[in-house]
């Protein structure tokens, strides 16, 4: 059995940032004066300066996991995969979401589909207590194959609460927060994975419970406890963990983790390592391996951010001077 890996399924995450970097490089243009930006390009999200407050924007879509929907039929929720990619990127920063607005493109108009993805949508927007205050729908046959759906977030945030990873610093604790899965990314891979094993989306699951392609249609967990976490706690880094897995702490600052007691990853992470044949180093630098945040804390704040960010939070390791360690690993 060949081993299956990011890039080989046709994503190459080191020329992706090659890719960004160059439009980096071009993206120069700022706005002087009320509005002025507060970041560069590159953060989670980006923050405007709106005098006593800032305002963040996110964009994201929900990827090739649409492709899974389509095979099984399925698209009640990837609406909420839209607006948990775009708000978790904006609790990443400390803001809190108010107004979401979505584009769907299509290969052919569908009033089923675009009902059930609407479905999602809205459930989203509830979880993360926001309105949705517009969308466009593009017919587009020549360019689309199916649909894609994608969107933008606004959020709020108290100057003195935003959270950039300034304020990380050697000793600070590492909360890790569990996902609900695979989330929105590693999708390329996770179905070359499937398309070469035995299985199809149709399949069981070992444990039984839900096929494979339910199982890979699990929502992404949308966190609006981060929050009430801003508000309680003086939070030194916020870390969305998506595509890359844990490259992404990378992000947030130029110190090192050690990630000594990493979350139990859900059956399904296990399933498409072995069927794929997948190295350890592979999965932790593709998927989030059932982390969905990291938080970032002193020592004496950690079990009050276990607390706030609910059941199965616990303490994972510190920073330290540089690197990135998750147990016997070196990333």
């Amino acid at each position: 059995m060949r081993k299956l890996t990011y890039a080989n399924a046709g994503v190459d995450i080191n020329l992706e940032n090659r890719s960004i970097d160059a439009m980096k490089a071009v993206l120069t243009t700022k706005r002087k004066g009320f509005g002025a930006a507060m970041t560069q390009i590159g953060h989670y999200a980006g923050l405007l300066d709106m005098g006593s407050f800032a305002l963040a924007m996110t964009t994201d879509g929900v990827g090739s996991k649409v492709l899974i929907a389509n095979a099984i039929e399925k698209w009640d929720t990837v609406g909420i995969d839209c607006i948990a990619m775009n708000v978790n990127d904006l609790y990443a920063i400390g803001a809190e979401p108010i107004a979401f607005v979505d584009y769907l493109a299509v290969e052919k108009v569908d009033p089923e589909r675009a009902a059930q993805i609407a479905i999602g949508l809205a459930r989203g927007a509830e979880i993360s207590n926001m309105t949705i205050v517009g969308g466009e729908t593009a017919s587009l046959p020549e360019i689309i194959r199916g649909f894609d759906l994608a969107g933008t977030a606004i959020g709020v945030v108290d100057k003195d609460k935003i959270v950039t990873g300034e304020k990380i610093q050697m000793g600070d604790t590492l909360v890790g927060v569990p996902s609900s899965g695979l989330h929105s990314n590693g999708y390329t891979l996770a179905r070359a994975i499937v398309a070469e094993s035995k299985y199809t989306y149709f399949d069981q699951m070992p444990d039984g419970k839900n096929t494979i392609g339910e199982e890979l249609l699990t929502p992404t967990r949308i966190y609006p406890e981060i929050v009430e976490l801003v508000r309680q706690c003086s939070v030194h880094g916020l870390a969305h963990i998506t595509g890359s897995g844990l490259l992404k702490l990378h992000r947030i600052t130029d110190l090192g983790f050690e990630i000594t007691d990493p979350l139990e990853p859900q059956p399904i992470f296990r399933f498409l390592q072995e069927q794929g044949n997948v190295d350890d180093e592979e999965m932790y630098r593709t998927f989030n391996m059932g982390m969905g945040f990291v938080v970032v804390v002193a020592e004496e704040e950690a079990q009050e951010a276990c607390r706030i960010m609910g059941p199965g939070s616990k303490v994972i390791g510190s920073i330290v001077k540089e690197g990135l360690k998750a147990g016997h690993l070196t990333l």
